[in-house]
């Protein structure tokens, strides 16, 4: 299955990506089929190949979901906004497991003789 996608490039703290062609299983900085153009979320320069975008969706790639509301922010495709955050893992808490635990018993003390 093929997949837009990032692909981060960039020096440490200076993150800049390439929007990017490739098979879904595919490592992101090996080969890619083609790159379709760069996003910096610093300054927040977008320079996309629409054409191609949309030539590739046609042919069955899927864009990301980040990918996607990028392409709807410049206007290169229709359709709502997905949901990208993750919300936050819930406690693995049970009602016994939330309720105070009873005191242990205390252990007899043997008589003294």
């Amino acid at each position: 299955m093929l997949a837009i996608r990032f692909a981060r490039v960039g020096k440490t703290k200076q993150p800049t990506y390439r929007i990017t062609v490739s098979e879904k299983g595919r490592d992101l900085f090996g080969r890619s089929l083609e790159i379709l153009g760069h996003y910096n979320p610093r300054s927040k320069v977008c320079d996309v190949n629409a054409e191609r975008i949309k030539y590739w969706l046609s042919v069955g790639a899927a864009a990301s979901p980040t990918v996607h509301n990028l392409l709807v922010d410049q206007h290169v495709i229709e359709g709502p906004k997905i949901k990208v955050t993750r919300g936050k893992k819930k406690a693995a808490e049970t009602p016994a497991a939330a309720a105070p635990a009873a005191p242990a018993p205390a252990k007899a003390k043997p008589a003294a003789a």
